[in-house]
């Protein structure tokens, strides 16, 4: 049985749970968050989409309160962060990918030791492991050590962990990147009960089919919050500049349609071309049509519906060109 979650901190009078202005973090000369300006709606699971080392991790560290900005104002569930961190952390959960538990501890065990750690009290503490072994189908795994557990099972006890306490916001740093689709599938079950019972989740991920999941979204590229919007929003910019090429050798086509003016990107699922235009692109398919037959390519140019991955390469195109050279943070 799904409970409601802790609460004592609140979200602001317009309900945001997380509102960051002008977030910037330096190490040395590296710029690993560039003004970030976020607003994450509570009762909402918010993605943070990004490639490896686009400023996903150290963003999610400045909201906990674990990282200090180099400028800007954050404030999350009602208080000013990092001067109320110690404030905020009874009110917020943590997971990251890697599975951090005590492997030589059962399943229960490392709930009753997060339960202490978290404060949970003590004559609460047997019924809300009980419903949490329930709701995370560990009844037969109770006794089991973790360390022995498999990638999914690991990462079911880990969201438990995190959420012993109940709390109000919960972050997740990629949190199924080591697990098979039916775990990640059944982990985002679990997300969307939290999130039903008023959790705000904020999730940090670089795989496309979690990205569409998520109620709102944000792109992140070397640092620089790039596009945010709901994922129907974001690919609905998008309409007229996506299109499929049929051809009977995709693979010289792409070398072709890739010098094309006003072409993005272009790539190859299965026996057929994906292709993503500027949007100025103007007479895009007749550039393509002409570019196929110089080349003695036959090819069959056609509009498709855009998908996330297009969003996410319109957004990161112009940081590639505009600053291909730059070191990536976490």
């Amino acid at each position: 049985m799904t409970t409601q979650p802790h609460i004592g901190a609140t979200t602001d009078g317009d309900g945001v749970a997380i509102r960051a202005s002008g977030l910037t973090k330096h190490f040395g000369k590296l710029v690993a968050v560039n003004h970030v300006d976020l607003e994450v709606p509570a009762r909402h699971v918010y993605g943070f989409l990004g490639p490896n080392g686009s400023g996903k991790s150290t963003t999610i560290r400045m909201l906990c309160g674990l990282l200090t900005p180099t400028e800007g104002e954050i404030e999350v569930l009602g208080l000013r962060i990092p001067a109320q961190a110690d404030e905020l952390r009874s009110h917020i959960g943590y997971m990251t990918q890697k599975f951090s538990l005590f492997e030589d501890l059962t399943v229960r065990e490392n709930l009753e030791f997060l339960a202490a750690i978290q404060g949970v009290p003590r004559a609460k503490t047997k019924g809300r492991i009980d419903e949490l072994v329930e709701q995370y189908h560990f009844g037969d795994l109770q006794k089991q050590l973790a360390g022995t557990m498999s990638g999914g099972q690991k990462q079911r006890l880990g969201l438990a962990c995190a959420v012993i306490h109940e709390p109000e916001l919960l972050f997740l740093d990629e949190p199924t990147s080591a697990v098979d689709p039916e775990s990640r599938r059944d982990f985002w079950e679990k997300l969307f009960e939290l999130a039903d019972v008023g959790t705000t989740l904020l999730v940090s991920t670089h795989l496309m089919d979690e990205a569409e999941r998520c109620h709102r979204l944000a792109i992140l590229d070397r640092g620089t919050l790039v596009a945010d919007g709901t994922p129907d929003e974001l690919m609905a910019k998008l309409q007229g500049r996506t299109f499929l090429v049929d051809t009977a050798d995709p693979r010289r086509a792409q070398h072709v349609l890739v010098n094309v003016p006003g072409v993005l990107g272009v790539a190859q699922v299965g026996n057929t071309l994906r292709v993503l235009t500027a949007d100025d692109a103007g007479e895009a398919t007749q550039r393509m049509d002409k570019a196929l037959a110089d080349a003695g390519q036959k090819g069959d140019v056609t509009p498709a519906p855009p998908n996330l991955e297009d969003v996410f390469v319109a957004a990161t195109r112009n940081g590639d060109a505009k600053d291909g050279g730059r070191e990536r943070a976490a």
